[in-house]
């Protein structure tokens, strides 16, 4: 059994109105030294696979498929035996 730690972001090239809206909150609320606000989703999930190799395709396809949005949205993920 592996853990699946999924980072999902917009790409850079793609304009992130969260983020803008984040960073004028923190801007406005005195916090003139933060910037660059990127809103991206953190997404767990447990695996169940013979090896690593196995549990990396399995993630990978989820991402690919369902997880991520390959056009605007690039991911990361690392697997942790547990």
């Amino acid at each position: 059994m592996y853990k699946a730690v999924i980072t999902v972001k917009l790409r850079p090239s793609i304009l992130d109105p969260e983020g803008k809206a984040i960073e004028h909150a923190l801007t406005s609320l005195g916090h003139t030294a933060l910037g660059g606000v990127r809103v991206g989703k953190h997404i767990e999930l447990n695996v169940a696979a013979a090896d690593q190799a196995q549990a990396a395709q399995q993630v990978e396809e989820a991402c690919r498929k369902l997880l991520a949005n390959t056009v605007m949205e690039d991911y990361s993920f690392t697997l942790t035996e547990i």
